[in-house]
């Protein structure tokens, strides 16, 4: 690693660094008790998955329903690494690779993004994940024509340190602004059915933990496991070699 990605790496969030292990471009937790903060994971390695064991039914997706090839995406509303590989970071250099994975194969109809929002970073650094992992399924229960624009959204709002946003507050401010949602709406399906919503987000941080997701972002593509915002090139010649 050179000097310049040794700095942009302290400039990250101090909790973030303090709670998780930052490996290759991800936030890395302990896959056996991710609410202790003790011990350290190893490294996910590809071969010893399937996308085949992925709850993918009623989860937040774009693409075709009936795509070839189907990719879950594990990340945390909190996390620098998923916001630097969804729509880029000002201090991680490697360029966001998902707008070109969405361009190039979402978007011709090869691959279904099926999103697996964890919370691995609560209660560690407070609630703010599982408040956005809660947000996240009841914007896609009702607008699911407009989730990803309000994904998009909420990562690019996402702060540093004591900024403030990742609260129910701020996510609904937040609300107010994307096209085609109704704030009001989302902060009433939230309150009735937040207990639900919660239970859903742990469910999906326990399959993370039972699959060896142990880092974020992560992502499942056929029996591959990619961990970290790596660049578009390393996701290019898995999907190509699964598409031939």
């Amino acid at each position: 690693m050179d000097t310049n990605d040794t700095s942009n790496k302290y400039f990250l969030p101090a909790a973030v660094v303090a709670a998780g292990l930052l490996i290759a471009g991800a936030v890395m937790w302990n896959g056996s008790n991710p609410s202790t903060g003790s011990g350290q994971a190893g490294s996910p390695q590809a071969g010893e998955v399937d996308i085949n064991e992925v709850k993918t039914g009623g989860e937040p997706f774009i693409g075709d329903a009936n795509a070839p090839v189907t990719i879950a995406f594990w990340s945390d509303f909190q996390c620098p690494y998923c916001k630097a590989f969804e729509v880029g970071h000002e201090q991680i250099p490697t360029p966001p690779a998902l707008p070109d994975i969405i361009k190039n194969y979402v978007d011709t109809g090869k691959v279904k993004i099926v999103f697996k929002d964890v919370v691995f970073l609560s209660p560690r650094m407070g609630t703010d994940s599982l408040t956005g992992a809660v947000y996240n399924l009841a914007v896609w229960k009702l607008y699911p024509e407009s989730y990803f624009a309000w994904r998009t959204a909420m990562f690019n709002a996402q702060d540093e340190e004591g900024g403030g946003f990742g609260d129910a507050e701020s996510i609904d401010a937040l609300n107010a602004t994307v096209s085609g949602i109704d704030a009001d709406k989302v902060t009433a399906e939230v309150n009735a059915n937040r207990s639900e919503y919660e239970q859903r987000a742990n469910e999906v941080t326990a399959e993370a933990q039972r699959l060896g997701v142990n880092a974020t972002p992560s992502l499942i593509i056929g029996t591959e496991l990619i961990a970290g915002a790596r660049s578009y090139a390393d996701f290019q010649t898995v999907l190509d070699a699964l598409l031939r």
